[in-house]
């Protein structure tokens, strides 16, 4: 089971035992992220699952797809190591992922 440390936006970092096959917004609300909202249900349509992935991680993920990247670029909080948590899928190979959640759009 894949360990997942997810800092919330007050700054406490939390340790998340993340199900392989699930997306990453999945676990993180199963971890009692409440920040992350995922109110399209994981479409990449509302920006409120948007998260900070340290940047020594984002060459393991998939690249961002077009959906992805047209709801991030309207958020006024977009950084260069942004992603979607819906669209990342987690794998055994995101074993100690670190992420922070995105303020809140």
């Amino acid at each position: 089971m894949p360990t997942v440390w997810a800092t919330t936006r007050r700054g406490e970092t939390r340790q998340i035992h993340a199900k392989s096959g699930a997306s990453l917004k999945d676990n993180l609300k199963r971890g009692g992220m409440d920040e992350i909202l995922g109110l399209c249900g994981g479409c990449a349509s509302c920006g409120t699952c948007h998260v900070y992935v340290a940047e020594d991680w984002l060459s393991r993920l998939p690249p961002i797809q077009p959906d992805e990247e047209t709801i991030l670029a309207f958020s006024d909080w977009r950084e260069p190591n942004s992603r979607l948590s819906c669209q990342i899928k987690v794998t055994d190979e995101l074993d100690g992922l670190s992420l922070t959640v995105a303020p809140e759009d």
